[in-house]
């Protein structure tokens, strides 16, 4: 078994990671390469390049970094053409892998796209490359299947592989203690794995945690960041504000279940937020020119998953590029003073869990793949037989 699988964003090298366990647990001496991170690297795939190092948002961004992405692309196909992989596996990042799965589907190599772009959001006009080039789009929301079989492309619907690792982890119940032990009501502040996402965030999320602060000073504030350097550059626009705040890295999971209610960016963590039922605020931040091209581009009512998949805002959400509002302030500051307006919330929350968090979507993706190369392999043998 011979797969080339590429992730370029922190949550894809997770979900790759955990679609190499169930390919192991098939094909323990399978052979995987590929563009990834570092999880990918730990669970045996042999990377060609660190492509989560150039995790960018944004067309400013990917321009600059269009060599790196032209020599990659070089670079796969030339090992498409001398390795012929059995299956190419894209992970979201759409942009470089619509073109690794162009020159996979030229070489006649199954192409599986798992946990797919948003195009239903952002860029539907894009969908004819799923047509052309993808064998099947292994989708991850309910509506998303519905989307892309709407509109011809070959679907296989798996869930989404965030609630496989959400089944997996374990909390560290020292750590829960300590923290619930000092009391207060927490509100913790998710701004984003990438550091242009941080950038833009972090200050804004501040600001609006003073303002909070000022209405409620029984509330204290933890920052969940996904590394040291950004936890870093978090502690540095802290200097001076004199909030009662914490910035840890590696323990969002704790700092969401340890949560009155949160503060996010929009992505995957909202699903997160779902699955430990935590009220929050979706805010994104971006330049003005970004902010009027978003509104140009988006083809949906909503930017939160969990909005989408309720097909309502439960999570108010926020797309801005200037100063927080007061909305903000005051739908948090609501939720700390109403139990009651929290519960329905919460209560909304339960009702969307049970229905889409089920775990096992990377096993099922493994087994779908794995039947579908069975089945090319027996279709070969027989046209090999009939041409003999």
């Amino acid at each position: 078994m011979h797969l080339f699988l590429s992730a370029g964003e922190p949550s894809g090298d997770l979900h790759g990671a955990s679609v190499i366990r169930e390919f192991r647990r098939h094909f323990p001496s399978a052979n995987i390469v590929g563009f990834g991170g570092e999880r990918m690297a730990a669970e045996g795939a042999r990377l060609l390049y660190p492509l989560t190092d150039l995790a960018v948002m944004w067309f400013g961004r990917a321009l600059a970094n269009l060599p790196t992405f032209f020599k990659l692309g070089r670079q796969a196909e030339v090992y498409f053409r001398s390795h012929r992989p059995d299956a190419v596996l894209l992970i979201d990042y759409p942009g470089f892998n619509f073109a690794l799965a162009k020159r996979a589907h030229r070489h006649n190599i199954p192409v599986f796209y798992f946990v797919p772009p948003q195009l239903w959001a952002w860029a539907g006009w894009r969908v004819h490359k799923m047509q052309r080039w993808v064998d099947t789009v292994l989708t991850a929301l309910p509506f998303e299947d519905e989307w892309y079989r709407q509109r011809g492309v070959q679907t296989h619907y798996i869930g989404h592989p965030y609630f496989d690792d959400l089944a997996q982890q374990r909390l560290d119940e020292s750590f829960l203690a300590a923290q619930q032990q000092r009391g207060g009501t927490i509100i913790t502040l998710l701004p984003g794995s990438r550091n242009q996402e941080v950038l833009a965030n972090a200050p804004l999320m501040l600001a609006v945690a003073e303002r909070i602060h000022a209405a409620e000073p029984s509330c204290r504030f933890a920052v969940a960041a996904f590394n040291t350097p950004q936890a870093s550059m978090i502690r540095q626009l802290l200097t001076g504000a004199g909030l009662p705040i914490e910035v840890h890295v590696g323990r969002t999971p704790e700092l969401i279940e340890l949560a009155h209610c949160c503060l996010a960016v929009s992505g995957s963590v909202s699903l997160e937020l779902l699955y430990r039922l935590k009220p929050s605020v979706i805010i994104y931040k971006v330049a003005p020119a970004g902010l009027f091209l978003a509104r140009q581009l988006k083809t949906c009512q909503y930017i939160c998953l969990v909005n989408l998949l309720a097909n309502a805002e439960i999570y108010p959400e926020f797309l801005t590029s200037g100063e927080p509002s007061e909305a903000i302030t005051q739908r948090i500051v609501s939720w700390i003073r109403d139990p009651a307006e929290r519960q329905a919330v919460v209560d909304q929350l339960q009702t969307i869990r049970t229905r889409v968090a089920v775990p096992g979507a990377c096993e099922r993706a493994a087994q779908y793949i794995l039947m579908r190369l069975k089945d090319r392999e027996a279709t070969a043998d027989r046209s090999r037989l009939q041409a003999g």
